[in-house]
């Protein structure tokens, strides 16, 4: 039994023009101790990915799929059994702006006792906090600081040790690099991939594909809302099978290679997406099978959605 398994996850949101199909039928899964990358364009359903497999997901609902970790079902349990027995326990998220998460008029330990009195932790709060700051690199004074007084790099640590601080076995990180100089980027993927060999499992949702590269055993490529090509991070970087996933990476600069290259057009209208390959607009491969959905082919690691490899 796989430790991670996502079957045709999909998720809603409901707005005043009718449904957003932000997250349509993903599927992938995970070993125990294995980390996943997910990357895309903004808007691609990388974060609503995040949100539905922590149930949190505000102004939408999942509408249907299986998620099983560690040997249950999440969506079938009530959310006052997911909320006190797995929820920040066994699976915790890194959200996105997590630097302005913090409330302002609390102090780092204040927050830090607020989680655990909201989960009912019964030991030594002061003992607990305390290796969870220190697992992070921060000094034991942070706890006596407003977030005011700390810079963008210490409020993201700070986030993470509160992530970490119930000891989940799997940790959804949301963009946990962004807005931070590249020395303290430097920090958070150090400190993430300390996290991966102490036997942590890590989804980690980011724009950036070269610090995928340093943490990531598999990747998973979104758009439309579906994830359309999964695979070991290897076969990913070094033989990528979507088109999409080639103009992503054609699109990284390299500092011995020549231009990098855009992909043309504009992300696909979610709200009343088309039938058949959501990217098909944008594809330089686009043929007349395209207009029908494509299934998902299976490649050596993992598959691709594209009737290139029927």
């Amino acid at each position: 039994m796989k430790f991670l398994e996502v079957e045709n996850l999909t998720t809603r949101y409901q707005t005043s023009k009718g449904q957003i199909h932000a997250l349509d039928d993903v599927n992938f899964s995970l070993e125990k101790g294995e980390s996943i990358g997910i990357a895309g364009e903004s808007a691609c359903g990388k974060s609503t990915l995040g949100l539905s497999m922590i149930r949190m997901i505000q102004g939408g609902k999942i509408v249907s799929g299986k998620i099983n970790l560690d040997g249950e079902s999440v969506l079938d349990l009530t959310e006052s059994d997911f909320n006190q027995n797995y929820r920040w326990k066994k699976i915790a998220m890194v959200f996105q702006g997590a630097m302005n998460s913090l409330d302002p008029v609390y102090t780092i330990k204040q927050q830090f006792v607020e989680i655990l009195k909201q989960h009912k932790y019964e030991g030594d709060s002061d003992k607990l906090i305390l290796k969870a700051i220190n697992s992070v690199n921060l000094d034991e004074s942070v706890l006596k600081k407003y977030p005011h007084e700390l810079s963008g790099g210490m409020k993201q640590r700070i986030i993470i040790a509160m992530a970490l601080l119930l000891k989940p076995k799997f940790v959804i990180a949301d963009e946990p690099t962004t807005a931070l100089d590249v020395l303290i980027q430097a920090q958070i993927v150090n400190l993430l991939k300390k996290l991966k060999k102490d036997g942590m499992s890590i989804m980690l949702i980011t724009h950036d594909l070269a610090i995928l590269s340093e943490i990531a055993d598999k990747i998973g490529i979104m758009y439309g809302g579906k994830m359309i090509e999964f695979g070991n991070s290897n076969a990913i970087y070094k033989n990528p099978k979507h088109p999409y996933t080639q103009g992503l990476l054609e699109s990284i600069p390299t500092l011995h290679g020549g231009k990098p290259k855009f992909i043309k057009g504009n992300p696909p209208d979610l709200l009343s997406p088309k039938e058949g390959c959501k990217f098909i607009d944008r594809c330089p491969e686009a043929m007349e099978k395209c207009k029908k959905d494509p299934p998902r082919f299976k490649t050596d690691s993992g598959y691709v959605m594209c009737w290139l490899y029927e």
